[in-house]
């Protein structure tokens, strides 16, 4: 495998676009804020080591069962006014605590942490809650390291819904993932009150 380092640019210079095929692209969060604002239409984030990655866009399966994840929640928020949820293109800045910048499924932060915060951009918070959904052609090695960087980064619950084996896999800070077969909800009560996610939707 190709590693590349991307050329130092300034905002004056020409775009940054992206043919990173068969090549591990390392760029600076500067870099990378860059490239967002010259490649809108990509999903794109970038690991702890500085490692560029290039997500597909969802297929139309996964794209139904994501916003199924988030409508929930949403609507959960929506009654309680207790924090604010993100959808799958809300990013986040971990750069400032040794993290890169990470974009889950769905996300939730408890509303007293986002006092006075600026969100126009990256968010610069670790998120309470996050969800990711595995899709169809996603090898669930990579994702289970992506939940293991949340859980490092002080995410309070992570779940990871994984259709294709009717299994959710449950992160929490300093303990072992439990995973959960075929479940008709989780029980997300010790983070977001009163709330049960419905799995009804999933599998």
């Amino acid at each position: 495998m190709t590693i590349a380092n991307a050329p130092t640019m300034s905002v004056e210079t020409q775009p940054l676009l992206l043919d990173v095929s068969n090549t591990t692209l390392i760029v600076t969060p500067e870099q990378f804020e860059l490239l967002c604002i010259n490649n809108p239409d990509l999903r794109l984030e970038l690991t702890p080591n500085k490692e560029l990655v290039v997500m597909a866009p969802a297929g139309g399966e996964s794209s139904e069962k994501n916003g199924d994840l988030f409508g929930e929640i949403w609507y959960w928020n929506r009654q309680t006014n207790l924090g604010r949820t993100f959808d799958s293109s809300g990013g986040y800045d971990f750069t400032a605590i040794g993290g890169g910048q990470l974009s889950p499924d769905v996300s939730w932060i408890e509303k007293s942490r986002l006092e006075g915060v600026n969100i126009v951009r990256f968010i610069p918070v670790v998120p309470d809650f996050v969800i990711e959904l595995r899709s169809a052609t996603d090898n669930l090695k990579p994702l289970q390291q992506k939940m293991i960087e949340y859980q490092r980064l002080g995410v309070r619950l992570g779940l990871l819904v994984n259709p294709k084996n009717k299994q959710v896999e449950i992160y929490r800070p300093e303990q072992e993932p439990v995973i959960v077969e075929n479940p008709i909800s989780i029980d997300c009560n010790e983070v977001m009150p009163g709330f049960s996610l419905s799995m009804s939707r999933m599998w």
